[in-house]
Order: C-alpha cells, then sequence, then structure tokens
C-alpha cells in the first residue's frame, strides 16, 4: 500500500503547513461582512488594516493561526457575482467555494441552527461519506460550506489505497503515481503573471 511519503518530488522536505493563514475575499459592503462573519457566524474580527483612498482589508479569525480576510476597494465596486458551491458557472474560472472546519456534527447543527435565527438560507446536513457539510451563502453571494471530518484524513500518512478516502474510479495521472509509487515523478512549473 503506497502511503504518502515526507519528501517532495525533488527530495527536499516539505512544508510544514499550520492552516490557511488567511483567504482573501472581495466585498462591497464591508459593513455588511463585518455583520455577518462576526455577528452570525462568530468569527471574531482580529485585524484590520487601510490605505486611505485605495482600499481596506479586515481579517475574521476561523481557528488557531487561521484567518478569512475581506478587501474593500475605494472607489471600485466589483460587480457582484452569486453561485451555489459545487455548480458550474463559466463565470467562476477559480474559485467555488470555501468550506469552514467544524469539530462534531453538533457544532454544525448549532451552526446550522444560528444561521436559520439570523434569517440564512442553509441546507440540511450533506453526507459526503468522510465529511459531512452545511451550505450558505454570505451577504456578498460567496458560497460558503461549513464541514466536520468523520474520518479525518490530515496530520497522518495518506493511505492512497484507501477507497473510502480516494474514491475516484479514474483518478487523474498523479493519484496513480501516488498510489503506485508514493510520490510524483514531476511537478509542474509555474510563472508570475
Amino acid at each position: 500500500m503506497a502511503r504518502q511519503t515526507d519528501r517532495s518530488a525533488g527530495g527536499e522536505e516539505p512544508p510544514r503547513w499550520r492552516g490557511i493563514n488567511h483567504l482573501a475575499l472581495i466585498t462591497n459592503d464591508m459593513d455588511a461582512t463585518v455583520r455577518f462573519y462576526h455577528g452570525v457566524l462568530g468569527a471574531r474580527l482580529v485585524a484590520d488594516l487601510a490605505v486611505p483612498g485605495q482600499f481596506r482589508h479586515y481579517f475574521f479569525e476561523m481557528g488557531p493561526q487561521n484567518t478569512i480576510a475581506f478587501f474593500e476597494y475605494t472607489n471600485h465596486p466589483v460587480e457582484a457575482f452569486a453561485k451555489p458551491a459545487g455548480i458550474p458557472d463559466p463565470r467562476a474560472i477559480q474559485f467555488d467555494h470555501v468550506s469552514f472546519n467544524l469539530p462534531d456534527e453538533a457544532a454544525l447543527l448549532a451552526l446550522r441552527n444560528r444561521l436559520k435565527e439570523a434569517g440564512s438560507e442553509v441546507t440540511d446536513i450533506v453526507d459526503h461519506g468522510f465529511l459531512r457539510s452545511i451550505y450558505f451563502t454570505d451577504p456578498n453571494g460567496i458560497a460558503l460550506e461549513a464541514s466536520c471530518w468523520v474520518v479525518d484524513p490530515t496530520g497522518r500518512p495518506a493511505d492512497y489505497t484507501d477507497d473510502g478516502l480516494f474514491a475516484d474510479p479514474d483518478p487523474v495521472p498523479a493519484v496513480v503515481e501516488l498510489r503506485r509509487d508514493g510520490r510524483l515523478s514531476r511537478v509542474p512549473k509555474t510563472r508570475l503573471s
């Protein structure tokens, strides 16, 4: 059985990730964004910064050292765009939704109740097998998900032969390599725009 190695394709140690420092999104209404994230979701506003006449940037705590942040640009509103999570749309070329991690299903149900009490539309719990989720949107139309692991695949070696976690019946070649060799034979090069 192929397990995740501690070395990348080049043989060096991989970064020791500690979650997502921040995901930067855009809002046209920072006040409504603060009221929703801090007031409804209970994601504490922990920092903000601004360049007067250009933008403001606010950070909301999602867990230890993990935040979601919003830019509001001065005199440059963005066109509103909303789509449900997981529904294809040609205008959403790089972003679909963000999922916030919760510790268990009780916390998921409590958040669902909190959203409903605040007048927000929210789905029933969706069982994805190793993950359970609810779906909703923020005042900016950004598709959001809150999830809890049923089987937490993080912080342990990956077992690429576990069909409960790796269920694609026709995986991409990189996953075939991971299953077969426990490593990738090559990685892509990228360029700054």
